[in-house]
């Protein structure tokens, strides 16, 4: 495992030399392309909701009209109890009362569980989406704005899965593989579908596929993912929601500086709310079985007051 390892990381190396440079680049660059897609103020200075104002009861019913099988299926990974390189907080269930009652816990933010981010888990130079100060909204006792409770009406809305893995030809990204605008639109002509306002959009990399036939690796370091480039293209198509099978990302990020710019950008600027280590797999499985790359996907996180997040199970009706 560990020349495999050694392997991937010299041909990261490799692919990294030969790719086309691209802002942002640095923290400056960063800091402007943040200014360019902010949507602070957009919707209001008390904003709560950011992006998921775009899912109007219009989306919500043009989402529901695509389920047309009844056939559902799950997003979310098993919840992974044992410690592992993409695992540094196991998920503890313990049993009690003479195991007719139990107990769950779970550190749920970083690689390992399916969660939904809330709008106050990032912030950029001490304030959340909205411009509101760290100071302000996140305290010991719970985030006072945009937390996860501020989506206790749930999300329905069109859902459309990118299988990137299958665009490429191939079985699973390999880790730092860096995904642009012009891939999604590569994606959308192969599919036959449009990115629209109010849209989830969900980015397979094959994450769990790889690490089921090679076992984990440290995703935090090494993942597929988005470069940060595309936000503007987000921005533009009015994507509400963002998720993939890892956290979104590209990693390494090729922004200096900045270990997560897609995420800071999509949740700080725009105020998207983000959908985390998703298990893609059986999702595209039925997809390609439909030939159906569009299906109408609910969450519903628990709304525990000023929760920074919450683990979820997405559900994609199709």
């Amino acid at each position: 495992m560990r020349f495999v390892c050694l392997v991937s990381a010299l041909a990261l190396g490799l692919l990294q030399a030969t790719e086309p440079s691209r802002a942002p680049r640095n923290a400056a660059e960063f800091d402007e392309l943040f200014k360019q897609v902010s949507n602070w103020g957009r919707w209001g200075k008390d904003d709560q909701l950011g992006s998921v104002n775009l899912i109007t009861a219009a989306k919500r019913k043009q989402a529901l009209a695509l389920a047309k099988t009844g056939v559902s299926v799950s997003l979310a990974h098993n919840p992974l109890t044992e410690r592992a390189e993409d695992n540094s907080s196991p998920f503890e269930h313990t049993m009690l009362r003479g195991n007719n009652m139990d107990r769950y816990a779970v550190s749920y933010h970083g690689y390992a569980h399916s969660h939904i981010d809330a709008l106050c888990h990032i912030l950029y130079k001490d304030q959340t989406y909205n411009g509101y100060p760290r100071a302000e909204v996140n305290t010991e006792k719970g985030c006072t704005k945009l937390g996860i409770d501020n989506l206790k009406q749930g999300i329905v809305s069109r859902g459309i899965l990118i299988d990137a893995p299958r665009l490429k030809g191939v079985e699973y990204l390999e880790p730092g593989t860096p995904l642009y605008a012009e891939d999604v639109e590569a994606w959308e002509k192969k599919a036959g579908v449009k990115i629209g306002a109010g849209d989830v959009v969900l980015l397979r990399t094959g994450r769990w596929s790889r690490r089921a036939k090679l076992g984990p690796w440290n995703v935090g370091q090494s993942a597929a993912g988005f470069h940060a480039s595309i936000a503007p293209w987000f921005k533009t198509r009015g994507v509400a929601i963002v998720g993939s099978d890892v956290a979104e990302d590209v990693l390494p990020s090729r922004v200096e500086g900045v270990a997560l710019p897609l995420h800071t950008l999509l949740i700080t600027a725009m105020g998207v709310n983000l959908l985390d280590n998703q298990d893609l797999e059986a999702v595209a499985e039925t997809a390609a079985k439909l030939n159906r790359w569009e299906f109408m996907i609910t969450v519903a996180p628990v709304p525990v007051t000023g929760g920074t997040g919450f683990p979820v199970n997405a559900l994609a009706t199709f």
